[in-house]
Formats: structure tokens, C-alpha cells, sequence
């Protein structure tokens, strides 16, 4: 007998989240067999090369479970690039991410696809709050008002990657030739209206991530020098500023110079303080110029996005397409 059901794809990048993965399989199983009977689905895990069991209790879901999915990177290619090619692998008439640690709950999904359903192209998973202290709050406030100002299409507040994806998105995303993704700056830009469900963020059950300081500095630049113009242009108009400004005082030296030659002194100080100024000046400029220039690199040398070590469950014409878009 003919299955019509639609097929919801449930895609979730993992890292270091054994203690996660048996709980995400029963919570989501329940869902589906409690408050969406009338759609078909599969589960597919995703690790990004995880230090820990997370590829053993993968293993463990698979085989009690035909409908669960599970793939593993060579190596640990980062969390934009993992939930890149995580959102690809789904197969379903709409992907619904989760990351592996559980802090996006996964009973969101029956709002999710009733938003869907009504016609939302993308319904994002927004966290109301946040577990950020001290300088990584402020950060993320300081990222997101940058991201306000100065990105040429605003940015959800909030907005991770989490959340359910029409078809016609995931076929977007697909066709983007970028070994950098950056996927809340490609919803911003691809999709017209993204509709979003608020949840409280909850208790991580990773029990350690990569996710440090320079990884977040990392990602942050990734999207401001791929989505924004306004750094450099910020830099001209300082240089610019600046340059100005040098000018007017050198005039206004001379001036005081020739006009109280004797008792106007430059000054070593004066001088150091110049030099150490405009030098401070250009090597900030040097950055943000290098910071576009490695975005540059990154992005013109034709590198996978991730490279595949194995599979489970996957069918072969499913693991074929996934192993050849990536690879």
C-alpha cells in the first residue's frame, strides 16, 4: 500500500552529546506517535567527529530503529559547516534541525509544523533567554546591534539555525557553493518571511563542547565580513576622518610655530603619541582589511564542505547525493 504521508526530516548536528542522543530518539518518537500521526519521518544524526561515545550511542538508536539515520564527518569541521550539511541530508518535504544537546526543545515541532502547514517557508526556533554572563553577553548584544546596523538584511535576534525548513529551502541551501555558510545570514537573505516559536532555553546535556572564545569570534566574523560592506567602509571614512584631522593640526602647528617660534616646543611626546596613534589606526584597519581578505580565500579555493567517514540507514541513492554534494 501506497505511503501518502508527508515525510518530516529531523536533522541533528551532534558534538559530544552522548548523554543526549537515546533521550532525543525517545522525546521525538513520542512526538511524532502522539501529536503527529498523520506525517511520516526519519531521525537523522549527524556527528562532527565527536572525542566521545557519541558515535557509539548513534550506533545503538540505529540499530533498534530503521527510521534513524546516522553519518559521521572525517573530522571536526566546525558547527556552521556540520548544520550546513546536516539541513542538506533530509529528504523529507520539510528538515526540521535540532542540535544535539538538547537545549531547543524538540516537543516545538507540532507548532512548528502547524506554521508550516499555513504556508511559513521557514519557522525558526528562537531562545527568549540565554545562559550568557559577563563579556560573552555583552558580546552578543554588541553582535547583533552591529548585525542591526550594518548588515545589508537584518538578522532574527536569536535565531541559531534550529527550526523547520520547507523543501524548497533545503533546495536552496543545497545549491549555495560556500565552504563558510552562514545560515541565519542565508535565511535573512533567501527567504521573504520566517515565522518563529519562542522557547526557554534549556540545560545543555553536552558534557563539553569546541564551542570557545575564538570559535565564536571565529563565526561572528564569518558573517559580518560575508553579509556586510560597512567595516571597510567604516575604515575609510575613519582614515579619511583622521586624515583630515592630522592635516589641520599639522597647519595649526606651523602656524604656532612660525608665529612663537621660541616658545613653542613640538615636543617629544607630542610626537610619540602621534606615531603611536595613527600606527594603532592602520594596523585595526590591517585587520578588518585581512579579516575580508581570508573570507576571500576561504571562500575561492573549492574545499568540501565536510568530508564524509561513514553512514548508517542512509539509502544508497540518499548517501550518494549527500557524499557527492559535500565531497
Amino acid at each position: 500500500m501506497q505511503n501518502n504521508k508527508k515525510l518530516i526530516s529531523v536533522t541533528i548536528p551532534c558534538y559530544n552529546d552522548s548523554a543526549a542522543v537515546e533521550e532525543m530518539h525517545t522525546r521525538l518518537v513520542k512526538v511524532f506517535e502522539t501529536e503527529l500521526p498523520a506525517y511520516d519521518y526519519e531521525i537523522i544524526y549527524v556527528d562532527d567527529h565527536s572525542p566521545d561515545e557519541t558515535w557509539a550511542e548513534i550506533e545503538k538508536v540505529c540499530a533498534v530503529d530503521d527510521k534513524v539515520k546516522g553519518v559521521r564527518n572525517l573530522n571536526n569541521f566546525g558547527l556552521s559547516r556540520n548544520l550546513y550539511a546536516t539541513l542538506s541530508y533530509g529528504a523529507g518535504d520539510a528538515v526540521f534541525a535540532l542540535f544535539g544537546d538538547l537545549q531547543d526543545p524538540p516537543e516545538t515541532l507540532p507548532d512548528a509544523v502547524e506554521l508550516w502547514e499555513n504556508g511559513a517557508k521557514v519557522v525558526g526556533i528562537v531562545r527568549k533567554n540565554t545562559f550568557d554572563k559577563g563579556l560573552l553577553a555583552l558580546g552578543r548584544k554588541a553582535y547583533y546591534w552591529i548585525a542591526k546596523k550594518f548588515f545589508q538584511r537584518p538578522l532574527i535576534k536569536g535565531f541559531a539555525g534550529s527550526g523547520l525548513y520547507d523543501k524548497s529551502i533545503i533546495d536552496t541551501i543545497r545549491s549555495i557553493e560556500d565552504v563558510q555558510p552562514y545560515i541565519s545570514g542565508i535565511i535573512a537573505e533567501y527567504v521573504k518571511d520566517t515565522q518563529i516559536v519562542e522557547v526557554e532555553q534549556q540545560e545543555s546535556k553536552r558534557e563539553s563542547g569546541n564551542w570557545s572564545f575564538f570559535r565564536k569570534y571565529d563565526y561572528a566574523m564569518t558573517s559580518l565580513t560575508a553579509y556586510s560592506k560597512m567595516l571597510l567602509r567604516i575604515c575609510t571614512f575613519i582614515g579619511a576622518f583622521v586624515g583630515v584631522f592630522s592635516i589641520i593640526m599639522a597647519i595649526i602647528v606651523v602656524v604656532q610655530k612660525l608665529l612663537y617660534w621660541d616658545e613653542f616646543a613640538l615636543g617629544l611626546p607630542t610626537i610619540l603619541v602621534g606615531m603611536f596613534f595613527l600606527g594603532a589606526v592602520q594596523l585595526f584597519f590591517l585587520g578588518i582589511l585581512g579579516e575580508y581578505v581570508l573570507s576571500i580565500n576561504e571562500r575561492s579555493i573549492k574545499r568540501p564542505v565536510v568530508v564524509i567517514q561513514e553512514s548508517i540507514n542512509m539509502d544508497d541513492e540518499q548517501f550518494e547525493t549527500v557524499k557527492n554534494k559535500h565531497e
